[in-house]
């Protein structure tokens, strides 16, 4: 198993590598994507009907690393609802046009309602932006494919918004694993869930894939990371709520590896689905539990003392966890050149293939 690179650990980009994305951006956008020697890299939203959009923004707006230049949304309702949160005002509202040809713009966040995200995803790719691109990633695993593979040709980066990649507790796990403290892993066992309102029950029923694909989306990227691509995965899937929708609202995936099971659950009817959010692995050596994975507080027990660490069980206290902040300050560095990314269009194929056999869907459509 390779260790998991640190997000602070820079790695420098060539000269040829950074003149040949600028190169791209002028034949794409007509505008070049070459960030200036100093100051904030320009960055836009398109959509604001992703249930993440409004945090994004937020971490957009307070980050040191961005300057936002404009927010795109064609569909009037949407924007009058954005338009109520105080995230949204003092902001110039663009068209998409508008916005991709903004001097200057190297990133674009593409946040809108999860079946729009791969067009808009690949409008943006073929302007040479960079984009952060919210999950779960469409169900076209073809579609996403060839976003990745336009990405990659253009040296330009997908950064995919799962938001545990750089939760503290995820961090620390992943760095248990690879020091070999853990030994073998031999289980992941994991559980996101919450009780859905209405509306968005409604919403999520006018789509396959219930809340796994939607909720459990954020495990399954996980459990890539740390395992690799499973050889198997089982679905299962039922209707357990009393409304009258299409929901499948009470699912879990098998995976299966070489030398490890691990179990995927995800509703929409929990009562305090938030606190009871985890995420475990066991190996042969320790086993480490993130509980819950919002406000991560870590359970770690060794087979022996190790670092610092006492053999039975001990609670870590991991500090601070602001959603998405680490994110995108992963990304600014990505786009300055100043390291490679941590997670690969490899990585994040063989999570969008998972994630569609985890929640029942064809992988060809």
């Amino acid at each position: 198993m390779q260790p998991f690179p640190s997000r602070r650990n820079f790695l420098s980009q060539s000269l040829r590598t950074a003149t040949a994305a600028s190169t791209v951006g002028l034949l794409a956008g007509g505008l070049s994507n070459a960030a200036a020697p100093s100051g904030k890299i320009k960055v836009g939203q398109i959509g604001t009907g992703h249930p993440h959009a409004k945090g994004k923004m937020e971490a957009f707006r307070r980050s040191a690393d961005f300057e936002v230049v404009g927010v795109v949304e064609p569909d009037a309702a949407l924007r009058k609802d954005a338009l109520k949160s105080d995230v949204y005002q003092d902001l110039r509202w663009l068209t998409r046009e508008q916005l991709l040809n903004v001097p200057g713009l190297q990133v674009v966040a593409v946040e809108t309602q999860v079946p729009k995200l791969l067009e808009v995803a690949q409008v943006c790719i073929d302007a040479g932006k960079h984009i952060h691109l919210d999950k779960p990633d469409g169900r076209s695993l073809t579609k996403f494919r060839q976003v990745l593979e336009s990405a990659d040709r253009q040296g330009l980066t997908v950064q995919m918004g799962y938001m545990y990649r750089y939760n503290p507790g995820v961090t620390l796990m992943k760095d248990l694993l690879a020091k070999g403290w853990l030994g073998d892993p031999f289980e992941i066992e994991a559980v996101m869930s919450k009780v859905l309102s209405g509306t968005k029950r409604r919403l999520w029923s006018e789509g396959p894939g219930g809340t796994m694909f939607e909720l459990g989306c954020h495990l399954v990227d996980l459990a890539v990371g740390l395992l690799g691509p499973p050889r198997q995965v089982s679905a299962f899937s039922q209707h357990a709520g009393t409304e009258d929708d299409n929901l499948q609202d009470n699912m879990l995936a098998v995976c299966t590896w070489p030398r490890a099971l691990g179990t995927i659950k995800s509703s929409g009817l929990e009562v305090e689905g938030f606190d009871r959010r985890h995420f475990t692995l066991c190996g042969t050596e320790g086993t480490v539990q993130i509980e819950p994975l919002d406000k991560p507080v870590v359970r770690l027990a060794l087979s022996k003392p190790r670092g610092g660490y006492q053999a039975e069980y001990q609670r870590i206290e991991v500090g601070p966890y602001q959603r998405y902040d680490d994110d995108l300050a992963d990304l600014a560095q990505i786009v300055r050149g100043e390291k490679k990314a941590d997670y690969t269009s490899a990585h994040d194929l063989a999570v969008q293939k998972t994630l569609l056999q985890a929640s029942g869907l064809p992988l060809e459509s």
